[in-house]
């Protein structure tokens, strides 16, 4: 069925050749013409769409393929070929041949043939003047076959002096018929042809351009520049650079992007003159070159900017604490000057604070890149963008802020490293916006959002491959002490009812010294803090270290006796569970009044650091810890039953 919708590909090639020369060329003035203009848009909308369905033909059978090639060769080399479509139809024309240098060589010679076309050198002749020159032909040979006529009658009658002078008149006539033959073969002849000089308008350049960079684009990124792309490099792309005309100028810095991808050595080279584009130049322009500064430190990272591998061996490391750090490779860390790539970093972060919303995007976007790839791994960063993504002044750039909220999610899910850096951003970011003044839009910014969102970011469960250890370390730990810490250093500053909210929303290992340390500095803030909303958030946190230690030990401890034993003891001497069932009640009532012990302890005047922790132990249960002791001290009374039922 499918076979016998499609069209051959020579007919469909023949036809889709027909059509797209049908496409007219509007002039200015026809421009100004809205229903001229929406016949032009509408053929060629369906120009596009007939290109687009090059891809269901077969092209297995050469004869076709070969003449959809020629088609899509000759429709890219027409000048009333609309510029829209030059790069898809050189998409397609790449598609239709996979061998890289057959396609390089293919492009250079449509780029040669648009730039240096081939015209006649010489004038066409007049078809008057050849019917002429036709007719003088055929009057000369009729004469000189009346004179040579003439010169047999004068031979027979022996007129010797009248034939001398009818030869001569025959000799002449004779050079006259050559002489009009010359000029009939040279009219005749096939114009010689000479190229032109190169075409510089901008139209041209701009087809040129769109080939270069949709043959980049299509390259394999393993294929190497070779003599003729150095060539139009030399000769198209690098004096595009300076045109007057913008679209130019954007497409010429595209094809440098895209060409400097194949060559380390080409990207050393201009990344310079890229970083210099994205700083001055118009905002399209600086926006394409910026995407080309992002996608080189994407493939080679920052040790593109190494000049060459002794050098980079030589230099020391980046310190640590450096809040820009590279994150590739440690050899790849040091082989960076540090001019540039703080260069890079400052001109990405200046671009943050832009009042141009698209190149914000874009220089967000690319750090959201660099981030996630790990080519940096900067803490700074990470809260300059999630204060970007809560800034209301970016409330309406959808595509910003779709690009950090997936940006966020994937990131912290990746790895712990992520998560360490965020954890390392959190306080920062509270910072900022606590300090924000009045007049700054991070003012409006609801601060307890921001906090859910990095604590939910950080929780170790949010792994794609959390791990099985529960006894590890986790972010939440170090982050739970940070916040301590820093509600020690000012225990009635506002911010610090934020933290104990947030202490007790963390995720925390069961790592015995992490516990003991936030114990340590819980009960600090205890003796510290003044507010009471604070201060039974910070008992509530201690009371769940303390219970869930005390759970851990009474699993510990059931986990080694069987799980028959409490059976076995009940059947034997009922009277001894009935003794643990009072011992129990008598532990909960006793947990009860630990409480009032507690706060006692916590005020008296006599307690210092050593006595402090002491009171831990007397602190309240949690009801999950009164029901697990409660479970363990019930008696089994289906023995009991079934004596009663065997002895009845």
């Amino acid at each position: 069925m499918l076979e016998q919708v499609l069209p051959d590909a020579a007919v469909y090639a023949e036809y889709l050749c027909g059509y797209l020369k049908a496409v007219p060329l509007l002039t200015e003035e026809q421009r100004a013409d809205f229903n001229q203009l929406e016949l032009v848009m509408t053929k060629e909308f369906i120009s596009q769409q007939l290109i687009h369905l090059i891809r269901c033909l077969d092209t297995n059978e050469e004869g076709g393929r070969k003449r959809v090639l020629v088609v899509l060769q000759d429709m890219m080399a027409l000048p009333q070929t609309p510029s829209s479509l030059i790069s898809l139809l050189t998409e397609k024309l790449l598609s239709l041949i996979p061998d890289d240098h057959r396609r390089i060589q293919t492009v250079a010679e449509i780029i040669s043939d648009l730039r240096e076309p081939i015209v006649d050198a010489s004038q066409p002749v007049d078809e008057n003047q050849h019917r002429r020159q036709q007719v003088q032909l055929a009057e000369v040979k009729v004469q000189i076959l009346e004179a040579k006529q003439t010169l047999e009658d004068c031979i027979a009658a022996q007129e010797f002096s009248r034939a001398a002078e009818l030869k001569e008149s025959i000799t002449r006539l004779e050079e006259s018929r050559n002489q009009i033959l010359q000029d009939i073969a040279e009219s005749s002849q096939p114009a010689d042809k000479e190229p032109r000089a190169e075409k510089n308008d901008p139209e041209t350049l701009l087809r040129c351009l769109t080939m270069c960079a949709e043959l980049m684009k299509q390259m394999n990124i393993k294929t190497r520049t070779g003599p003729t792309i150095s060539a139009l490099m030399s000769s198209l792309v690098l004096p595009s650079i300076a045109n007057a005309h913008p679209a130019v100028r954007n497409m010429a810095v595209v094809c440098l992007g895209t060409c400097c991808l194949h060559s380390k050595e080409l990207a050393k080279t201009h990344v310079v003159l890229l970083l210099q584009i994205a700083q001055l130049d118009e905002v399209k322009i600086r926006i394409s070159a910026l995407r080309a500064i992002v996608d080189l430190l994407l493939l080679f990272g920052f040790q593109l900017f190494s000049d060459t591998p002794s050098a980079q061996a030589a230099q020391p490391s980046q310190s640590p604490d450096k809040q820009e750090e590279d994150a590739g490779p440690a050899e790849e860390k040091g082989g960076a000057p540090e001019d540039t790539t703080q260069s890079i970093l400052v001109m990405l972060s200046e671009l943050l604070d832009s009042e141009v919303s698209d190149l914000r995007t874009e220089a967000a976007e690319g750090l959201a890149k660099l981030l996630y790839t790990g080519r940096i791994s900067s803490a700074k960063m990470l809260t300059r963008l999630v204060l970007l993504w809560y800034n209301p002044v970016t409330e309406d750039d959808t595509r910003l802020r779709h690009c950090l909220g997936v940006f966020f999610q994937l990131y912290a899910r990746e790895s712990r490293s992520h998560q360490e850096v965020v954890e390392e951003c959190f306080l920062p970011t509270v910072r900022t916006l606590l300090n924000a003044p009045a007049t700054s839009p991070l003012a409006e910014v609801d601060i307890n959002n921001v906090v859910e969102l990095l604590v939910e970011l950080t929780r170790p469960s949010a792994l794609i491959k959390p791990s099985s250890n529960t006894e590890e370390v986790c972010v939440h730990d170090y982050l739970a002490v940070r916040m301590c810490g820093e509600m020690l250093k000012d225990p009635t500053a506002p911010e610090v009812r934020l933290y104990a909210k947030t202490l007790s929303n963390l995720e925390l290992s069961r790592e015995s010294t992490v516990r003991e340390d936030l114990q340590t500095l819980l009960q600090q803030l205890v003796q510290t803090v003044k507010d009471r909303v604070c201060l039974r958030a910070l008992e509530k946190m201690m009371h769940q270290l303390i219970d869930s230690k005390e759970q851990a030990e009474l699993f510990s401890a059931s986990a080694l006796q069987p799980l028959d034993v409490n059976a076995d003891e009940a059947t034997d001497d009922p009277s001894k569970s009935a003794k643990r069932a009072k011992r129990g009640q008598r532990k909960v009532c006793t947990a009860r009044s630990s409480r009032k012990q507690s706060r006692k302890a916590e005020s008296s005047e006599e307690s210092d650091g050593e006595n402090v922790p002491e009171s831990v132990p007397a602190a309240r249960p949690s009801r999950r810890a009164k029901s697990a002791a409660l479970e363990k001290t019930k008696l089994d009374l289906n023995p009991l039953i079934n004596q009663e039922a065997n002895v009845s």
